[in-house]
Formats: structure tokens, C-alpha cells, sequence
């Protein structure tokens, strides 16, 4: 498939694209954290039992990973910002339905929609990617991907401030006005992006893989309370391997699948995914047990004594440090590839928790484990939409990130669920009431270490990307010069400037095809350019003016290519994928 221009976008990228699109983001994340203040009241404020309370935060979680994908997706084909300003104005409705009562049934429902907003995320991420120049995408995509761990950590304490001095309705209130206002900076700001996929929405995977997800996801969720060996809980594990199964089967069999199977399984997006699930697990940790180590009460030995609002504002550095790290995250990237800032803030995450097992004791310890994980979680975020970005067409970008950004709430997933079975079994039980340990605090951040550090050998073994270097010519005619010539200027990134042509040459099995020749032809027949594709298959071609053109490809082993395409004469580049048929040789 291929990005073709079906539109003209709304207006030209401004600079206060990126902070809408984070905004935006942002605004979305705070849905996960926003009910953490009073999650101990809901049995309370809702009359029902705390086992059909637990459902409040459930289905959030649940919306949200079904939704990721199908978003991006839905984004591809019919205009990212369209998608982004559905998933935004979802969970407005979401939030006002859940204000305006005070019953489970009906909040589930209005958190179900909040959660619907998650796929937020990678339609930002994709909008940048169609827009901002590439010295400008890389920071640019940082600070979107860490906008979930941004809004996470921002929302704690002003969650915890509202609910201390207000009825707790006011944070849906609240949360349906920063959805508005997100909602009203989009259409202001935001142009639709020209590229769309090619085919068709495909329906029937998309009812798979949500009632596949749910089964997996939901027995994660509820595994605590039901019991991880009871009939229930494998049932569910089990109907989910069968549904995903056959799912996938269909996904390989259909040509326009919801998600591309083939490209997941390259190797670096297929570790990249397993890095971010661990990611996910080593960030939800610390949300989980920081805030209950601060408010637990000095009489019990180990806790710190704090107030809701003081907690949520010695863990809130967490969020902010992963908002600064973002251009940090650009300079190391620039000189160093994103594989090696994920592995960085692996190491990071390592050190934040190994050191964090012996910093229990006061409040100001607290905080330096908030910075420094902050710091490592915000590097590790950063580093996974580019390296998604760099392995898959730019027809598949929203998908790609969509299903990156699935991986990770799977991670916060089972970090719920395993960090809340630990603290449940290690809890010291006084007049009925539970009371976390220390043991079990610590044995939380040993897990964390531990999921970091296989995230770290997931980091490890991604392909190795080559710094832009200039290569030396070596030609044997003038042909082979120019086209050498121009390969150098795509390594170094300067063919990217402006607008023209990029994309990835791919054989039929979609692997990118080294060295391939690309010649762009103008109307008249005259060759208008020529470069060869880099080792990932990826090439870019400046145009001398607007209009149509063809491009023609030819490889060794593979029969040659001739794709058209037209350029609307801005600084904008036009994505095309050219996938090369193999060579077909006659009896």
C-alpha cells in the first residue's frame, strides 16, 4: 500500500502544531489516573460492592486497548485529525455521562468512552509525521509518545486536589472541559493531513481483535479477584489464544488487513512492541506504589504520613520530568538512533528502581525516584514511535503506532494486575482493613527491575541502524555517480528537505530492497531525478516543480516498476511505497 494525497490540508503546519497534538494526548492520558485520588471511596460512592467497583478503572482500560488500533487504522484511511477530533469529542460524552451520575451501571458506561480516547495518541503521532520536517519530527514525536506518561503523572495531584476540596464529580467535569478545549485548538490548528492508505476498513478483524483483547485483557484485570487457577480465568485465556489465532489467520489471508501481521513481525518492530510492553509494566509500578507508601500513616513504621494532594505532588515530578526529556530525547537520537536512547532509558528505569529499593524511608526520597524514572521512562517512550516509524510503510504508520501504543497499556495491564496480587498477599491485615508492606513494595520494584531488564535484551536485539554518514564515491560511470551521489545525500538527510518524494522500496514479501534504482520521470519523458535506496529500503526525491510524475525502480533479481504520482508543488513530501515483483524468468 501507498500514501496518496486525496486532499489538500487545511492550512500549513504552524509551530503550535506539536503542542496541540501533546495536548491533546495529554488531556486523553489523564482518563487512566484521573480516579486513582478515590479509587478507595468507589464502593462507597457508587453503593456497590468493591469487587463491581473495580469495573470503573476495567473499562476504561479495556476501550482503550481495543480502541488504539482501530483508531489508527480508521486514521490511515479516512484523515487523522477526522479520527483524532472522534476520539477527543468520545470522550467528552464519556465524561459528561459519568458527571451526571452517581450509579455503576451508567458510570462503566461513561468510562468505557473515556478510555475510547486512547487513540489519541497514535493519530498524533501520525499527524507529525505527514507534517513536520524531519530535524523537527523527532523531538516532536517524543513529546506525544511521552504524553501518556505526562498526563498519567500531571493528573495525581490535581485529581487528588479536586476530589480533597470539591464533590468528586467535578474531575468529569473538569475532564469534558479540557476535552473541549482540545477539541476547539484541533480545528484551529491542526490541517488534515493529504496522505491516506489505500483499501478498505476491514470490519470483521477489527470485531476479532477487540473480542480477542478483551479476553485476554479482562482475566489480567480481574485474575486477583476471581483467582489466576479458577475455571473462569483460564476459560478466558484460553477462548482468547483461540480467538487471536484465527484472527490471525484471517489478518494473513485478507489484502487489507487491519493489521499488517507481515510487517509486525519484522524484527524491529516485533521487539520494539515486546520492549514497550515491558515499559508499560516499569511505569505503572511506580504509579501504583509511591502514592500509597506516601499517604500510608507514620504509626505503621515505613509510611510517610503524606496528604492525598501532598503525595500527588512528590510523584507528580514523574510526568513533568518526562515532558522535559523530550528534547534531550532529540539530540541523542539525532547523533546516536533511537535503539540506542531506548536502551539508555532502560538503564535509566534500572538504576531508578535498584536505587529506589533503599529509598523508602523519607519524602524527599520519593521524589528522587520520581526524577529519575521519570527521566528513563521518558527516554524509553520517546525512542519507540521513531523506531516504529523508520520499519513500516507511511501507509501504515497510524496502524503501526496504534498497535505500539496497545503493547503498552497491555504492559500497565499486568503491571495492575501483578503489582496489586503482590500487595494484596503481602498485606498486613488490621480490624478487616488491608494494609500494604514494605515487603511488598519492594518486592513491586524487584518486578519492575526485573521487566526492565528483559526489555533491555528486547532493546538489544534490534537491528543495528548505521549513524548518516557521507559514504565515498565509487562509480564506474557517470550514471552510477549521480545515483551514488544522491544515495549520499538521502544517508545524510539533506534529500529530505523540502518537498518531493520518500518512501521505502520493498520486495513482494514487504523486506526493503537495498541499492534499488529509483528515476523520477517528469510529464515530458525527461528524467527529473535519481537516488538509490539505503540499506532499509527508504529513498527520497526532490521535484523540480508541481505535477504529475512516475516513478520507475528497478532492482537485481526484480522485475522493474513504474508507479504514477503527483506532487502538489509545497514543501511537503509525498509518500510512496514502491514494492518491487520478483524477476519472473521464462522457460
Amino acid at each position: 500500500m501507498m500514501h496518496t494525497p486525496t486532499e489538500r490540508p487545511t492550512g500549513r503546519a504552524s509551530g503550535t502544531v506539536v503542542p496541540v497534538l501533546a495536548f491533546a494526548g495529554i488531556v486523553v492520558a489523564v482518563m487512566q489516573t484521573l480516579l486513582v485520588p478515590v479509587i478507595k471511596d468507589l464502593p462507597q460512592l457508587l453503593d456497590t460492592a468493591p469487587s463491581n467497583a473495580t469495573w470503573v478503572l476495567t473499562s476504561t482500560l479495556l476501550s482503550g486497548a481495543v480502541a488504539t488500533p482501530i483508531m489508527g487504522r480508521l486514521g490511515d484511511l479516512y484523515g487523522k485529525r477526522r479520527m483524532l477530533i472522534a476520539s477527543l469529542s468520545v470522550m467528552v460524552v464519556g465524561a459528561l455521562v459519568s458527571a451526571f451520575t452517581s450509579t455503576l451501571l451508567p458510570m462503566i458506561a461513561g468510562r468505557t468512552l473515556q478510555g475510547f480516547a486512547m487513540g489519541a495518541i497514535p493519530l498524533g503521532i501520525g499527524l507529525m509525521r505527514d507534517m513536520l520536517p524531519r530535524e523537527k519530527l523527532g523531538s516532536a514525536m517524543a513529546l506525544m509518545s511521552s504524553s501518556i506518561g505526562v498526563g498519567g503523572g500531571l493528573a495525581l495531584p490535581l485529581a487528588a486536589l479536586i476530589a480533597q476540596h470539591a464533590d468528586w464529580h467535578a474531575l468529569f467535569y473538569g475532564a469534558a472541559g479540557l476535552g473541549i478545549l482540545s477539541i476547539v485548538l484541533t480545528l484551529l490548528v491542526v490541517p488534515e493531513s493529504p496522505m491516506r492508505a489505500e483499501g478498505t476498513f476491514d470490519a470483521l478483524g477489527a470485531v476479532g481483535l477487540s473480542a480477542g483483547l478483551v479476553l485476554f485483557l479482562l482475566p489480567i484485570t480481574k485474575g486477583s479477584d476471581w483467582g489466576w487457577t479458577s475455571g473462569t480465568t483460564l476459560g478466558l485465556f484460553g477462548a482468547a489464544a483461540v480467538v487471536l489465532v484465527l484472527w490471525g489467520v484471517m489478518e494473513l489471508r485478507i489484502k487489507a488487513p487491519l493489521v499488517d501481521l507481515r510487517t509486525t513481525a519484522r524484527p524491529a518492530v516485533l521487539f520494539t512492541n515486546l520492549a514497550s510492553i515491558m515499559v508499560g509494566v516499569s511505569f505503572y509500578v511506580v504509579s501504583l506504589v509511591l502514592p500509597q507508601l506516601l499517604q500510608l500513616p507514620t504509626s505503621t513504621g515505613y509510611g510517610l504520613g503524606q496528604s492525598m494532594v501532598s503525595a500527588g505532588l512528590l510523584v507528580a515530578p514523574l510526568g513533568l520530568t518526562m515532558m522535559f526529556t523530550a528534547p534531550v530525547y532529540a539530540r541523542l537520537s539525532a547523533k546516536y538512533g533511537p535503539k540506542v536512547t531506548l536502551i539508555l532509558g532502560m538503564l535509566i528505569i534500572a538504576i531508578g528502581y535498584g536505587a529506589g529499593l533503599g529509598l523508602m524511608s523519607a519524602a524527599w526520597q520519593s521524589l528522587v525516584i520520581a526524577v529519575v524514572l521519570g527521566a528513563g521512562i521518558g527516554l524509553a517512550y520517546s525512542s519507540l514511535p521513531a523506531l516504529i516509524v523508520g520499519a513500516v510503510p507511511a501507509s501504515e504508520t497510524g496502524a503501526a503506532n496504534g498497535l505500539n501504543t496497545l503493547m503498552r497499556s497491555i504492559g500497565t495491564s499486568v503491571s495492575s494486575a501483578v503489582i496489586g496480587m503482590v500487595l494484596a498477599n503481602t498485606a498486613n491485615h488490621v480490624n478487616g482493613v488491608a494494609i500494604p508492606t514494605m515487603h511488598g513494595f519492594r518486592v513491586s520494584f524487584l518486578i519492575a527491575t526485573g521487566a526492565v531488564a528483559v526489555g533491555l535484551l528486547m532493546a538489544l536485539l534490534l537491528p543495528r541502524t548505521r549513524p548518516a554518514t557521507r559514504p565515498q564515491l565509487r562509480a564506474s560511470s557517470e550514471e552510477d555517480a549521480a545515483l551514488e551521489r544522491a544515495s549520499a545525500l538521502t544517508s545524510s538527510g539533506e534529500a529530505e528537505t523540502g518537498g518531493g518524494f520518500r518512501g521505502r522500496v520493498l520486495d513482494a514479501g514487504g523486506s526493503p530492497v537495498a541499492r534499488a534504482n529509483v528515476t523520477l520521470i517528469d510529464r515530458r519523458g525527461r528524467q527529473a531525478g535519481a537516488t538509490l535506496s539505503a540499506e532499509d529500503g527508504s529513498y527520497a526525491l526532490a521535484v523540480p516543480a508541481q505535477g504529475p510524475y512516475v516513478l520507475a525502480a528497478k532492482a537485481t533479481g526484480h522485475s522493474p516498476l513504474a508507479s504514477a504520482a503527483t506532487h502538489a508543488g509545497d514543501d511537503k513530501p509525498v509518500d510512496v511505497d514502491l514494492s518491487l515483483p520478483s524477476e519472473t524468468v521464462s522457460a
